[in-house]
């Protein structure tokens, strides 16, 4: 099935987003990253994991960060707390609430971890230290960074609790981790967040270790919080759906770039890119029997395995030899923003 529509002839070179070269780092966005790269030390040089990411967050927006593993989406978000790999290089910015946080020293960027950008963990179990009751994790944060006196954070921890679906919050607060199912950790995890009140919640694949029907219980309530208390999110996931069902706008990852930015209604249905598309397409769905999915030729790409071309080339149905030119230039259409030399030309199946 033809999927795009082409024209023979080659496009005009890609120009850069309007006002990409002189847009203020201090804009009014919560969360703006600027030329965010990140490359860690191999043999006699660097091996990139990151490139060239642009991205913004505006007070109380959710922005889902898409893309298959190994993509680079987990590191940008850890880059931005500043949980880097030992002698690892960070370039370009990161500005929060206008406060530059690149280079900041260990101590700033602790109070900033502490009180101001929380992070949901794909993981709960690892980030909950086992021999501690779940009511010693969640008030030792208020405790020690908000100093809310002890009563006052157990009776804060019991409520949170509850706002997050746990029910006997005051039995819970005496279990310890290996005691709770892996859904019930995420939503202590989430309370845990939530107990203090950050603007920015950075979600690392929250649900991943879940079964569907708690994946979606679980997600529910951390974005119905998270909108109540006017907090912004960067969701990361490499599911195309919960991201486009949770988030205000969408942003796809591949090999270390951001290849496409979008308002998540606007992208699933009109996608920009090949990549954005070939991800769309290859969702299976209930109102569609097909005998075989269609799916994206040869294995994704880490930043550091791409050439000077497009990293996406090699992988694309609708590559022409002029796309191994050099890196394109990320263009602004129709409220998107895509890095790709065709796309202009291009029109790409989304959402039936």
């Amino acid at each position: 099935m033809n999927l795009l529509k082409r024209e023979r002839d080659r496009p005009e070179k890609s120009q850069p987003a309007k006002g990409q070269e002189d847009k203020a780092l201090t804009r009014g966005d919560l969360l703006d990253l600027r030329g965010l790269g990140l490359a860690v030390p191999a043999g006699r040089g660097w091996r990139p994991l990151v490139e060239e990411v642009d991205l913004s967050i505006g007070r109380g927006e959710a922005v889902g960060l898409v893309g298959e593993s190994g993509s680079g989406k987990s590191m940008t978000a850890r880059t931005i707390l500043g949980l880097t790999p030992p002698g690892a290089r960070v370039t370009g910015d990161i500005v929060f609430d206008g406060i530059r946080v690149t280079g900041m020293d260990r101590r700033a960027l602790r109070g900033l971890r502490a009180r101001r950008i929380a992070m949901v963990f794909q993981d709960p179990r690892a980030h909950i230290n086992p021999v501690r009751s779940i009511g010693d994790f969640l008030t030792e944060a208020m405790i020690a960074n908000l100093d809310v006196p002890v009563p006052e954070a157990t009776a804060r921890a019991v409520r949170l609790l509850s706002d997050v679906g746990i029910a006997d919050g005051e039995r819970r607060m005496r279990q310890y981790p290996h005691e709770l199912s892996g859904g019930l950790l995420q939503r202590v995890m989430i309370a845990s967040v939530l107990a203090v009140e950050p603007d920015l919640v950075l979600a690392d694949e929250p649900t991943t270790a879940l079964d569907v029907t708690t994946q979606s219980e679980v997600m529910a309530v951390l974005d119905e919080l998270r909108r109540e208390r006017g907090m912004a999110m960067l969701l990361i996931t490499h599911d195309l759906e919960l991201a486009a069902a949770t988030c205000d706008r969408l942003a796809v990852m591949y090999a270390g770039r951001i290849v496409e930015t979008q308002a998540a209604g606007a992208l699933t249905a009109t996608p920009r890119h090949p990549y954005t598309s070939g991800l769309m397409l290859s969702r299976p769905s209930i109102d569609e029997v097909v005998h075989r999915l269609p799916v994206i030729p040869g294995r994704p790409l880490a930043a550091f395995e791409a050439d000077d071309g497009c990293a996406f080339a090699p992988r694309c149905a609708h590559a022409r030899p002029y796309c191994a030119d050099g890196r394109p230039a990320v263009v602004e259409l129709e409220g998107a923003r895509v890095a790709c030399t065709r796309a202009g030309e291009l029109t790409l199946q989304g959402e039936s």
